[in-house]
């Protein structure tokens, strides 16, 4: 049977021109790292002030201050057109532009800094901003977070009209919220209607839980990147994807929480690359089924299935079988409260930690350690450290796991989540191995990339 709703990725938000039209993306899922290293951050400080709604909400103020900080953003890509059969064959010719899509971006300081979604400028060899008075910048990009759907670029300006952050950790259902875009460069307009869910998760590619704030307000194509603000005017999230059978709104749209993507913007800024924290778990939501099998007496929360080795979980003393309640006052009701929280941190970052563990509940202290990831570029592959869990499916006592896919294929995509257990002959058992290996190999000869299939077979390729 077919699916009820096909949640309809965030790339349906922008446009494309096709023969001088816009054609709209439809797809599965929405697509969701570099910029300058020590440059000095000029964020505006989030706001923590409580809405006041009163008893008659009136969405002018908010609308006035917020339409002007919301810029249309357009992603040209220049490629090569042969003028004659003898270009075409040489591989000459001249450059030549095409619109590759569109979307809305959210200016966040007067200095010119914008944050839309990577799906929006992905693949652009100029990007081009218009603000809502008709003044158009090129931009350049500062840096993005594919997995997050969050791109940060730059334009030469001062003085801009600009959207403070909100905390998004303070959002509650039912709240007024005003969707803010810049689509087809129409100039901004803006909807309103009510926070619908929180930590709203969808089924990744990679298996990573999402977390998203759901809206009623009314979030179409063109819009991608631009901002959910609440009612004060502060930026409590940006537009990124929409569910529709369609590809147009029908009544459910998405946002990434604004102290996640104020975090990467951050990270960009000063690193130059997302610093993303791990707590070292790997468990699944408590349902009737778990709370029957291991009697825990509760039917909301995050059941520990495994502890990676060398976390900061493992080291502060979580188990398996405990179950995760609370994590800095933020209740956990399932996974992606957790994950989202997870990634509004960064490594080092300490959280408290509230575990029910044989029916008596304690809080423990828990220090972020770095997700470790190394981009195999020969191969196309990115890869992290294996669990326990993980060699143990794999049946092999070592080995590194195949988290993202540098290349769009459907080949390297069907690798996510495999291992790998040799490079070069040589056995690897963690991202540091392979870092090594990769940094003293001659990169001029042939790669061997050992693989392990889910029968605990190896099978070797070598790339030439």
């Amino acid at each position: 049977m077919k699916k009820f709703v096909t949640f309809v990725g965030a790339s349906i938000l922008g446009g494309v021109l096709t023969l001088g039209s816009y054609q709209i993306l439809i797809n599965e899922h929405p697509s969701f790292l570099q910029g300058p290293k020590n440059q000095e951050s000029h964020l505006v400080p989030a706001s923590f002030e409580s809405p006041d709604y009163g008893t008659n909400v009136d969405f002018t103020e908010a609308a006035e201050k917020t339409v002007h900080a919301v810029v249309h953003v357009k992603n040209v890509a220049i490629f090569k057109q042969p003028r004659n059969l003898w270009e075409y064959y040489s591989q000459k010719g001249e450059n030549e532009k095409a619109l590759r899509g569109t979307g809305s971006g959210v200016i966040i300081t007067p200095d010119g800094y914008i944050v839309t979604n990577n799906h929006v400028i992905e693949g652009a060899s100029e990007l081009e901003v218009t603000l809502n008075n008709n003044k158009t910048y090129k931009a350049k990009v500062i840096g993005t977070d594919t997995k997050a759907d969050i791109a940060l670029i730059k334009v030469d300006a001062e003085d801009l009209d600009y959207i403070p952050f909100g905390d998004s950790n303070n959002v509650k259902l039912g709240e007024w919220v005003l969707a803010v875009g810049n689509p087809f460069n129409l100039t901004s307009t803006v909807t309103a209607g009510i926070v619908s869910a929180k930590a709203r998760d969808f089924n990744s590619n990679d298996g990573t839980p999402q977390s998203y704030i759901q809206t009623d307000a009314a979030i179409n194509p063109g819009n991608s990147g631009g901002a959910l603000v609440n009612i004060n005017g502060e930026l409590i999230g940006i537009n990124t994807a929409i569910t529709s059978q369609t590809g147009s709104y029908i009544g459910y749209g998405f946002a990434v929480p604004s102290n996640n993507a104020r975090k990467v913007v951050e990270d960009l800024i000063e690193y130059g690359n997302v610093q993303q924290g791990i707590l070292g778990i790997r468990g699944s939501d408590v349902n009737e089924n778990i709370s029957n099998e291991f009697e825990l007496g509760i039917s909301q929360g995050v059941y520990v299935g495994d502890v990676d080795q060398g976390s900061g979980a493992f080291t502060s003393g979580i188990k398996r079988g405990d179950v995760i309640r609370q994590i800095d006052n933020i209740e956990v009701r399932k996974m992606s409260d957790l994950s989202g929280y997870i990634g509004s941190k960064r490594p080092n970052d300490v959280v408290a930690v509230k575990i029910l563990r044989d029916g008596d509940e304690q809080t423990i202290n828990v220090k972020l350690t770095k997700y470790e990831t190394f981009a195999i570029e020969p191969i196309g592959l990115e890869i992290t450290n294996a669990s326990k869990a993980d060699l143990k499916k794999f049946d092999v006592s070592s080995g590194v796991k195949i988290s993202r896919a540098l290349k769009g294929d459907s080949q390297s995509q069907a690798l996510i989540g495999i291992l790998i257990t040799k490079i070069d002959n040589q056995h690897v058992n963690s991202v540091g191995d392979v870092r090594k290996i990769m940094n003293i190999r001659n990169s001029s000869e042939p790669i061997s990339v050992t693989f392990v299939n889910t029968e605990g077979e190896e099978q070797t390729y070598i790339w030439r």
